[in-house]
């Protein structure tokens, strides 16, 4: 199957993107690892729609769902890309256990963000998680953990979830770990909290919900520590602790790079939210012909700075392919990129309030900092000392990177441990490059792939 452009994630960008595209007229097929549209912030949102404790946050995404619902682009959900030839433009997926490949005139990767990880002792027991999936549990199943929940990090996201928690019956006690100043991170927002004033107004109606539901909020939280006996029982911080059967963790999100990384794009460091971003021009495109990226992925901007992205990522794929003049372009551009300028105008703000502690960033020794091999950060602090560089380099005296998660999970901190005990800036520590397949795969749906490759050659 050939289409004339193919987009890797159906979020806010994907779906923009694709909505966009056919719209003039390009064929398009969008591949999603969910079982339905809308990525995290929009996660089951058609099922959900009438759930009291997320309604009110999904449904700004509906209308976008149903225009891309009704497109007319080849959509296939619960599908995996494994394998990207940026050259050909070839995308090998996988789904239900079979395999298939897809060549693409051009590429839109819109495969947003992940949780920051937080490596604190005891993170590894059993009731520790990410705030991200507890809400995948309650979006998608209208689940919530039993017991006494506690919701420990910093940002936006830790306020959405308490409160949705709460609308649910199930409100935690809140351990805010921000150290960022509220003064002089407003410093930094200069004219951007006026731009930015109907996002500001909702964090803040957030937290007055959160208070009018009697949420306990600890603020300045520091020494977080998961403490139990085969599984979480408390938590502990510095002058304090509390029971806990469920310990949600949270700081900040970054661009999930994977994919950017293992097809060689140029990624350069983003000081304000202390992670790497794929280097891209302003519609998205990248030093690979046909490759764009679009949302979260490229950046951390929010959903509506992400909407607005894949538009433009879609008008420029338009444009690539012949389907659009140049003054048209400019025309239908305009309005996207206005709303983009909006949506990221209060994002200084935000990255400078919730900037992620060092410490956090650098656990200490004993702390596990690669759950799928077990490797503390002593470990790895260790490797540095020998010579590791980096974490490509770390994989010759460790197996950081090299299990499931495939460094997902892991990469951020070994980078940080080994900029810590080499004495360098972060940024002098290049990223890990990973290496397809992007997720794990059979050996027989590689067979079932490469006989497939073998028929398209014929």
């Amino acid at each position: 199957m050939t289409v004339d452009l193919a987009i890797v994630g159906a979020g806010p960008a994907g779906m923009a993107a694709a909505v966009e595209a056919r719209a003039l007229g390009l064929s398009v097929l969008v591949a999603d690892e969910n079982a339905a549209p809308g990525g995290q912030v929009f996660r089951a949102a058609e099922a959900a729609a009438d759930d009291p404790a997320v309604a009110p946050d999904i449904a700004p995404g509906l209308p976008l769902i149903d225009a891309f619902r009704h497109c007319g682009a080849a959509y296939r959900p619960a599908t995996t890309l494994w394998h990207l030839d940026p050259a050909d433009g070839v995308l090998s997926l996988s789904s239900a256990g079979a395999a298939e490949t897809i060549a693409a005139r051009r590429i839109i990767l819109a495969t947003g963000a992940q949780e920051r990880p937080v490596p604190i002792p005891g993170w590894t027991l059993p009731g520790v998680m990410g705030a991200g999936a507890a809400q995948i549990l309650l979006k998608s199943a209208g689940a919530v953990p039993a017991g006494q929940i506690v919701l420990a990090g910093q940002g936006p996201l830790v306020w959405l979830l308490a409160v949705q928690l709460a609308r649910a019956g199930a409100p935690p006690l809140v351990l805010e770990t921000r150290r960022g100043g509220v003064a002089a991170s407003l410093i930094r927002a200069a004219g951007g909290l006026w731009a930015g004033r109907r996002m500001l107004a909702k964090g803040l109606s957030l937290m007055a919900e959160a208070r009018r539901a009697g949420l306990r909020i600890v603020p300045a939280v520091r020494g977080l520590r998961a403490e139990g006996n085969g599984r979480v029982e408390r938590v502990a911080w510095d002058g304090g602790s509390a029971p806990c059967d469920t310990l949600l963790l949270h700081e900040g999100v970054i661009p999930a790079t994977q994919i950017s990384r293992a097809i060689g794009l140029d990624h350069d460091w983003d000081a304000a939210q202390s992670c790497w971003r794929p280097v891209t021009g302003p519609f998205g495109a990248t030093a690979l012909d046909r490759v764009a990226l679009a949302g979260d992925g490229a950046g951390i901007g929010g959903w509506e700075a992400a909407a607005a992205a894949g538009r433009l990522a879609g008008l420029d794929a338009a444009r690539r392919l012949g389907a659009i003049a140049e003054d048209a372009f400019a025309a239908r551009a305009a309005a996207p990129l206005a709303a983009r300028a909006t949506a990221l105008a209060l994002r200084p703000f935000l990255d400078a309030v919730y900037a992620p502690a060092r410490d956090l960033l650098t656990p200490t020794d004993d702390t596990i900092a690669c759950r799928c091999e077990e490797v503390t950060a002593g470990a790895v602090r260790a490797a540095a000392r020998l010579g590791a560089t980096g974490p490509n380099q770390l994989k010759a005296y460790l197996r950081c990177g090299m299990g499931p998660c495939q460094g997902r999970i892991c990469a951020p901190t070994v980078a940080a441990l080994i900029a810590e005990t080499r004495g360098l800036p972060p940024d002098a520590v290049p990223p890990l490059r990973p290496r397809a397949p992007y997720k794990p795969l059979s050996v027989g749906l590689l067979a079932a792939t490469a006989e497939s490759l073998q028929h398209r050659s014929e």
